[in-house]
């Protein structure tokens, strides 16, 4: 067993498509019409066989108030793994990117909380 695909929820995919790869620095995988909405994957380009990120739509009556819970006691919905921290903090932000959080170590690994601007809290980390 292994994980193929893990999503976030997002308020609009072309808006989210264009945070999280030209922001965030990831690659488009597949695009592919379901419905009114996109199957819009993205992936890490060190690693793009890897596992998929579904940037899938917020359309289901429970992503509204589950999501602003997590958002009202700061937690985020995911985590991404960086190798550097403090450079990767100081270019999102250059970029304008909002964080809750600034660096802080936390015991066995640094980690940081950026908002997506899609409505989700993001987590990056370095592990020790």
């Amino acid at each position: 067993m292994r994980i193929r695909h893990t999503s976030v929820y997002v308020d609009d995919q072309q808006a989210a498509l264009r945070f999280y790869t030209e922001v965030l620095g990831f690659v488009k995988k597949t695009e592919l019409p379901v419905g009114k909405y996109l199957w819009l994957t993205v992936v890490s380009p060190q690693d793009r066989d890897g596992p998929e990120l579904l940037l899938q739509p917020a359309s289901h009556p429970a992503v509204k108030p589950f999501r602003q819970a997590l958002l009202d006691d700061g937690i985020p919905v995911t985590m991404f793994s960086v190798d550097n921290l403090q450079a990767e903090f100081s270019r999102l932000r250059a970029l304008g990117v909002r964080f809750t959080q600034e660096p802080l170590d936390v015991g066995g690994a640094t980690t940081a909380v950026l908002d997506d601007t899609c409505g989700n809290l993001i987590a990056i980390a370095q592990a020790h």
